[in-house]
């Protein structure tokens, strides 16, 4: 993967983690309490994920993985 796909992609987990996030109305302070999971650096779109971390996030927002990936990823 060419690093330029790979921002892309990054730039997209970043969009759609904020937006969940905004949806819920939480603070990026609040989802870390809840979570354990810093936020603020996962929307930076400099942090690549794990599954387990992507998992954990999918849960906090009641979304399934499945649903996640149904907006920014075509």
């Amino acid at each position: 993967m060419e690093e330029s796909e790979k921002k892309e992609l990054l730039n997209n987990l970043a969009k759609r983690i904020k937006e969940l996030r905004s949806k819920k109305e939480v603070t990026q302070e609040n989802a870390l309490n809840d979570t354990g999971i810093h936020f603020g650096r996962i929307e930076q779109a400099n942090r690549d994920i794990s599954f387990t971390t992507l998992f954990k996030i999918c849960q906090y927002f009641q979304i399934s993985p499945k649903d996640f990936f149904t907006k920014d990823f075509d």
